[in-house]
């Protein structure tokens, strides 16, 4: 079989704030940014416009999809970021204004630090110590 997964879904409050901080703060590349009425949106950002996992941006449509903004996963890690310039990336979000939940740690798998996105949702940034 040939499947992977082309998107996950993240909730946010704004579609432009949202496209702001993933693409200025994080350095994502905007993949697309389709009107679909009503003022919905299609929006998916990824770490690299060649391919790979995207964040659908969906702005929340009612008030429980609301409540669910910045809590996607019950305060657990919820996306996990994988570099190759650990530090250069870690020290580029920090001039950039991304906040870090804790300080860097190496651990048994290579280096990681738990940053927050706009809306406070936890993300890994990782790099492994094997490929």
């Amino acid at each position: 079989m040939g499947l992977s997964v082309a998107a996950v879904t993240l909730v946010v409050r704004d579609y432009d704030e949202a496209i702001a901080f993933f693409t200025g703060a994080l350095g994502f590349a905007l993949v697309e940014d389709t009107p679909l009425g009503d003022d919905k949106r299609w929006v998916l950002v990824a770490p690299s416009a060649a391919g790979g996992t995207a964040l659908l941006l969906a702005r929340a449509a009612t008030p429980e999809q609301a409540h669910r903004i910045g809590d996607q996963t019950g305060g657990r890690v919820a996306f996990f970021l994988k570099t190759t310039d650990f530090w250069g990336d870690y020290e580029r979000m920090r001039a950039e204004g991304v906040r870090f939940a804790e300080d860097p740690r190496h651990e048994s798998y290579g280096w990681v630090v738990v940053f927050l996105d706009l809306y406070g949702n936890r993300w890994d940034l990782v790099q492994y110590d094997k490929a």
